[in-house]
Protein backbone atom coordinates (compact mmCIF):
# COMPACT_ATOMS: atom_id res chain seq x y z
CA UNK A 1 0.00 0.00 0.00
CA UNK A 2 1.20 3.56 -0.94
CA UNK A 3 2.13 5.93 1.84
CA UNK A 4 -0.40 8.18 2.85
CA UNK A 5 1.30 11.02 1.73
CA UNK A 6 1.08 10.52 -1.92
CA UNK A 7 -2.81 9.12 -1.75
CA UNK A 8 -5.15 10.78 -4.29
CA UNK A 9 -7.35 13.72 -2.36
CA UNK A 10 -10.54 14.41 -4.43
CA UNK A 11 -11.97 17.67 -5.23
CA UNK A 12 -15.83 18.06 -5.97
CA UNK A 13 -17.24 20.30 -8.81
CA UNK A 14 -20.87 20.97 -7.26
CA UNK A 15 -20.94 17.42 -6.65
CA UNK A 16 -23.07 14.94 -4.76
CA UNK A 17 -21.40 12.05 -5.22
CA UNK A 18 -21.32 8.37 -3.39
CA UNK A 19 -18.59 6.02 -4.66
CA UNK A 20 -18.49 2.04 -4.17
CA UNK A 21 -18.99 -1.04 -5.39
CA UNK A 22 -16.41 -2.95 -7.52
CA UNK A 23 -17.37 -3.84 -10.82
CA UNK A 24 -17.74 -7.18 -12.81
CA UNK A 25 -14.54 -7.50 -15.07
CA UNK A 26 -15.67 -10.90 -16.79
CA UNK A 27 -18.56 -9.14 -18.21
CA UNK A 28 -16.83 -5.61 -18.99
CA UNK A 29 -14.02 -8.37 -20.97
CA UNK A 30 -17.21 -10.39 -23.00
CA UNK A 31 -18.29 -6.78 -23.79
CA UNK A 32 -14.60 -6.05 -25.28
CA UNK A 33 -14.77 -8.96 -28.08
CA UNK A 34 -18.40 -7.80 -29.37
CA UNK A 35 -17.47 -4.34 -29.77
CA UNK A 36 -14.76 -3.85 -32.98
CA UNK A 37 -17.24 -4.83 -34.80
CA UNK A 38 -20.74 -3.89 -33.30
CA UNK A 39 -19.63 -0.89 -31.71
CA UNK A 40 -17.18 0.73 -34.58
CA UNK A 41 -20.11 -0.08 -37.29
CA UNK A 42 -22.76 2.57 -34.73
CA UNK A 43 -19.71 4.78 -34.45
CA UNK A 44 -19.46 4.71 -38.73
CA UNK A 45 -23.10 5.63 -38.60
CA UNK A 46 -23.68 8.51 -36.37
CA UNK A 47 -20.24 9.87 -37.10
CA UNK A 48 -21.62 12.48 -39.13
CA UNK A 49 -23.58 13.63 -36.53
CA UNK A 50 -21.99 12.73 -33.16
CA UNK A 51 -21.57 15.62 -32.09
CA UNK A 52 -25.46 17.21 -31.97
CA UNK A 53 -26.06 13.60 -30.21
CA UNK A 54 -23.62 14.14 -27.73
CA UNK A 55 -22.99 17.22 -24.93
CA UNK A 56 -18.86 18.82 -24.87
CA UNK A 57 -18.32 20.20 -21.25
CA UNK A 58 -16.22 22.86 -20.96
CA UNK A 59 -15.78 22.59 -17.47
CA UNK A 60 -13.25 19.88 -17.50
CA UNK A 61 -11.24 21.69 -20.12
CA UNK A 62 -10.89 24.92 -18.09
CA UNK A 63 -9.76 22.69 -15.54
CA UNK A 64 -6.70 20.89 -17.55
CA UNK A 65 -5.91 24.12 -19.26
CA UNK A 66 -5.44 25.67 -15.56
CA UNK A 67 -3.27 22.54 -14.38
CA UNK A 68 -1.31 23.23 -17.84
CA UNK A 69 -0.48 26.80 -17.61
CA UNK A 70 3.26 26.38 -16.14
CA UNK A 71 3.53 24.52 -19.65
CA UNK A 72 5.15 26.86 -22.09
CA UNK A 73 4.52 24.12 -25.17
CA UNK A 74 1.92 21.25 -24.51
CA UNK A 75 2.78 18.14 -27.00
CA UNK A 76 -0.30 16.40 -26.20
CA UNK A 77 -2.42 13.32 -27.75
CA UNK A 78 -6.30 12.93 -27.28
CA UNK A 79 -7.28 9.51 -27.26
CA UNK A 80 -10.56 8.24 -29.16
CA UNK A 81 -11.25 12.03 -29.96
CA UNK A 82 -14.32 10.86 -32.11
CA UNK A 83 -15.57 14.00 -33.96
CA UNK A 84 -13.67 16.78 -31.61
CA UNK A 85 -15.87 18.02 -29.85
CA UNK A 86 -13.19 17.92 -27.04
CA UNK A 87 -10.14 18.38 -29.35
CA UNK A 88 -11.40 22.28 -30.53
CA UNK A 89 -11.83 22.86 -26.77
CA UNK A 90 -8.77 21.84 -26.31
CA UNK A 91 -7.33 24.08 -29.80
CA UNK A 92 -9.63 26.98 -28.25
CA UNK A 93 -8.16 27.13 -24.84
CA UNK A 94 -4.71 26.02 -25.00
CA UNK A 95 -3.96 28.09 -27.99
CA UNK A 96 -0.71 28.17 -29.95
CA UNK A 97 1.12 26.52 -26.99
CA UNK A 98 -0.54 23.46 -28.24
CA UNK A 99 0.36 20.82 -30.70
CA UNK A 100 -2.24 18.14 -30.77
CA UNK A 101 -2.49 14.60 -32.13
CA UNK A 102 -6.42 13.40 -32.79
CA UNK A 103 -6.57 9.73 -32.44
CA UNK A 104 -9.42 7.39 -33.51
CA UNK A 105 -9.53 3.81 -34.45
CA UNK A 106 -12.64 4.93 -36.27
CA UNK A 107 -11.98 6.36 -40.20
CA UNK A 108 -15.33 8.11 -40.55
CA UNK A 109 -15.05 9.98 -36.98
CA UNK A 110 -11.88 11.27 -38.12
CA UNK A 111 -13.16 12.23 -41.15
CA UNK A 112 -15.75 14.63 -39.25
CA UNK A 113 -13.21 15.56 -36.90
CA UNK A 114 -10.74 16.83 -39.56
CA UNK A 115 -13.57 18.66 -41.28
CA UNK A 116 -15.13 20.24 -38.22
CA UNK A 117 -11.37 21.45 -36.55
CA UNK A 118 -10.59 23.00 -40.14
CA UNK A 119 -13.79 24.72 -40.42
CA UNK A 120 -13.28 26.71 -37.14
CA UNK A 121 -9.58 27.69 -38.15
CA UNK A 122 -7.58 24.89 -36.28
CA UNK A 123 -4.41 23.95 -37.64
CA UNK A 124 -1.86 22.76 -34.67
CA UNK A 125 -3.15 19.35 -34.84
CA UNK A 126 -2.75 15.84 -36.90
CA UNK A 127 -5.67 13.07 -37.14
CA UNK A 128 -4.29 9.51 -36.99
CA UNK A 129 -6.29 6.07 -36.99
CA UNK A 130 -4.51 3.71 -33.99
CA UNK A 131 -6.23 1.72 -30.76
CA UNK A 132 -5.49 3.01 -27.64
CA UNK A 133 -3.09 0.19 -26.77
CA UNK A 134 -1.09 0.69 -29.06
CA UNK A 135 -0.34 4.44 -30.18
CA UNK A 136 2.38 4.89 -32.39
CA UNK A 137 5.24 7.61 -30.10
CA UNK A 138 8.38 7.56 -29.10
CA UNK A 139 8.64 6.23 -25.54
CA UNK A 140 8.81 9.20 -23.11
CA UNK A 141 7.75 12.47 -26.06
CA UNK A 142 4.60 13.09 -24.84
CA UNK A 143 3.60 16.53 -22.35
CA UNK A 144 -0.19 15.01 -22.15
CA UNK A 145 -2.55 12.34 -22.65
CA UNK A 146 -6.23 12.74 -22.62
CA UNK A 147 -9.28 11.07 -23.72
CA UNK A 148 -13.07 12.08 -23.20
CA UNK A 149 -15.89 9.93 -22.33
CA UNK A 150 -14.17 7.17 -24.41
CA UNK A 151 -11.92 5.06 -21.70
CA UNK A 152 -14.64 2.22 -21.26
CA UNK A 153 -13.93 1.21 -25.29
CA UNK A 154 -10.31 0.72 -24.10
CA UNK A 155 -8.37 -2.21 -22.35
CA UNK A 156 -7.84 0.14 -19.11
CA UNK A 157 -4.07 -1.53 -18.15
CA UNK A 158 -3.06 -1.75 -22.09
CA UNK A 159 -3.88 2.23 -22.19
CA UNK A 160 -2.63 3.04 -18.67
CA UNK A 161 0.70 0.97 -19.48
CA UNK A 162 0.87 2.33 -23.02
CA UNK A 163 -0.08 6.20 -22.01
CA UNK A 164 3.10 5.46 -19.22
CA UNK A 165 5.40 4.74 -21.74
CA UNK A 166 4.91 7.48 -24.34
CA UNK A 167 4.92 10.63 -21.60
CA UNK A 168 7.93 12.43 -20.65
CA UNK A 169 8.63 12.10 -16.72
CA UNK A 170 6.30 14.30 -15.01
CA UNK A 171 3.96 14.14 -17.80
CA UNK A 172 0.21 14.66 -17.50
CA UNK A 173 -2.88 11.55 -18.09
CA UNK A 174 -6.10 13.33 -17.67
CA UNK A 175 -9.11 10.63 -17.92
CA UNK A 176 -12.64 12.18 -18.07
CA UNK A 177 -15.38 9.70 -17.89
CA UNK A 178 -18.25 8.64 -15.93
CA UNK A 179 -18.23 5.75 -13.85
CA UNK A 180 -20.12 2.80 -13.52
CA UNK A 181 -21.84 4.29 -9.76
CA UNK A 182 -22.75 7.66 -11.70
CA UNK A 183 -24.32 5.87 -14.52
CA UNK A 184 -26.93 4.58 -12.37
CA UNK A 185 -28.06 8.12 -11.42
CA UNK A 186 -28.70 9.70 -14.37
CA UNK A 187 -31.89 10.07 -16.06
CA UNK A 188 -31.15 6.32 -18.05
CA UNK A 189 -29.85 5.07 -15.53
CA UNK A 190 -33.09 5.42 -13.33
CA UNK A 191 -35.62 5.15 -15.86
CA UNK A 192 -34.90 3.27 -18.90
CA UNK A 193 -35.27 -0.45 -18.92
CA UNK A 194 -31.68 -2.52 -18.96
CA UNK A 195 -29.82 0.13 -19.57
CA UNK A 196 -27.30 -0.33 -16.61
CA UNK A 197 -27.45 -4.04 -16.95
CA UNK A 198 -26.92 -3.45 -21.12
CA UNK A 199 -23.76 -1.37 -20.28
CA UNK A 200 -21.18 -3.31 -18.71
CA UNK A 201 -18.55 -1.77 -20.33
CA UNK A 202 -18.21 1.28 -17.80
CA UNK A 203 -15.10 1.30 -14.97
CA UNK A 204 -16.16 1.49 -11.30
CA UNK A 205 -14.30 3.68 -9.23
CA UNK A 206 -12.59 0.85 -7.31
CA UNK A 207 -12.06 -0.77 -10.16
CA UNK A 208 -10.60 2.55 -11.99
CA UNK A 209 -7.90 2.97 -8.73
CA UNK A 210 -6.66 -0.57 -8.50
CA UNK A 211 -6.14 -0.85 -12.08
CA UNK A 212 -3.64 2.49 -12.14
CA UNK A 213 -1.86 1.09 -9.41
CA UNK A 214 -1.18 -1.72 -11.24
CA UNK A 215 1.29 0.72 -13.31
CA UNK A 216 4.51 1.45 -11.25
CA UNK A 217 5.14 4.59 -13.16
CA UNK A 218 1.54 6.27 -13.11
CA UNK A 219 0.41 8.16 -9.83
CA UNK A 220 -3.09 9.50 -9.06
CA UNK A 221 -2.82 12.95 -8.01
CA UNK A 222 -6.17 13.93 -8.15
CA UNK A 223 -9.80 12.90 -8.75
CA UNK A 224 -12.16 15.81 -10.02
CA UNK A 225 -16.32 15.24 -9.51
CA UNK A 226 -18.19 17.51 -12.16
CA UNK A 227 -22.02 17.70 -11.81
CA UNK A 228 -24.52 19.18 -14.81
CA UNK A 229 -28.02 20.39 -14.59
CA UNK A 230 -29.28 19.03 -17.65
CA UNK A 231 -33.04 19.83 -18.84
CA UNK A 232 -34.93 18.02 -21.89
CA UNK A 233 -38.54 17.41 -23.00
CA UNK A 234 -39.37 13.61 -23.01
CA UNK A 235 -39.26 13.83 -26.88
CA UNK A 236 -35.97 14.96 -27.12
CA UNK A 237 -34.92 12.13 -24.80
CA UNK A 238 -36.90 9.52 -26.78
CA UNK A 239 -35.05 11.01 -30.12
CA UNK A 240 -31.75 10.85 -28.81
CA UNK A 241 -32.54 7.55 -27.10
CA UNK A 242 -33.66 6.12 -30.69
CA UNK A 243 -30.52 8.05 -32.56
CA UNK A 244 -28.09 6.14 -29.92
CA UNK A 245 -27.41 9.18 -28.14
CA UNK A 246 -25.07 6.87 -26.52
CA UNK A 247 -23.23 3.52 -27.72
CA UNK A 248 -25.15 1.56 -24.80
CA UNK A 249 -28.30 1.72 -26.94
CA UNK A 250 -27.15 0.22 -29.58
CA UNK A 251 -26.73 -3.12 -27.69
CA UNK A 252 -30.25 -3.46 -27.76
CA UNK A 253 -32.25 -5.13 -30.55
CA UNK A 254 -34.61 -2.74 -32.67
CA UNK A 255 -37.86 -4.24 -31.19
CA UNK A 256 -36.02 -4.47 -27.48
CA UNK A 257 -35.36 -0.63 -27.84
CA UNK A 258 -39.16 0.13 -28.81
CA UNK A 259 -39.83 -1.66 -25.90
CA UNK A 260 -37.79 -0.06 -23.63
CA UNK A 261 -38.82 3.44 -24.89
CA UNK A 262 -42.14 2.88 -24.19
CA UNK A 263 -41.63 2.29 -20.62
CA UNK A 264 -39.00 4.85 -20.46
CA UNK A 265 -42.08 7.12 -21.42
CA UNK A 266 -44.36 6.03 -18.82
CA UNK A 267 -41.57 6.13 -15.91
CA UNK A 268 -40.99 9.65 -16.69
CA UNK A 269 -44.50 10.73 -17.05
CA UNK A 270 -44.87 9.41 -13.56
CA UNK A 271 -42.07 10.74 -11.82
CA UNK A 272 -42.03 14.31 -13.54
CA UNK A 273 -45.22 16.96 -13.66
CA UNK A 274 -44.74 18.55 -16.67
CA UNK A 275 -42.47 16.45 -19.19
CA UNK A 276 -41.99 19.46 -21.28
CA UNK A 277 -38.93 19.93 -18.75
CA UNK A 278 -37.50 16.75 -17.85
CA UNK A 279 -34.31 17.74 -15.40
CA UNK A 280 -31.76 15.51 -13.86
CA UNK A 281 -28.07 15.75 -12.93
CA UNK A 282 -25.07 13.82 -15.18
CA UNK A 283 -22.54 13.23 -13.12
CA UNK A 284 -18.54 12.39 -14.16
CA UNK A 285 -15.30 12.19 -13.03
CA UNK A 286 -12.33 13.09 -14.33
CA UNK A 287 -8.90 11.54 -12.96
CA UNK A 288 -5.68 13.29 -12.80
CA UNK A 289 -2.89 11.06 -13.24
CA UNK A 290 1.34 11.38 -13.41
CA UNK A 291 4.03 10.28 -14.47
CA UNK A 292 6.60 9.49 -11.77
CA UNK A 293 9.42 11.96 -12.25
Amino acid sequence: MRDRAFLPYRVCHKVRASIQAYSQVTDMAKMSKLEPKVIQHHFSKIADRYRQLRTTDAEPIAFIAKELRELLYVEAVDIGCGAGGYSLFLCKSLGDKLRLTCVDANDSMLKALDTYLRAHGMGNFIAINAGAESLPFRSGTLDCVLTFNAVHHFNLLAFLQESARILRHGGYLFIYTRLQEQNRRNIWGQHFPEFCCKETRLYSFNTFVQTVERVPRLQLQSTEYFEYERTFTLEQLVERARAHHYSTFFLYSEQELENAIAVFRRNVEHRYNDVSRVNWSDEHTLFVIRKNT
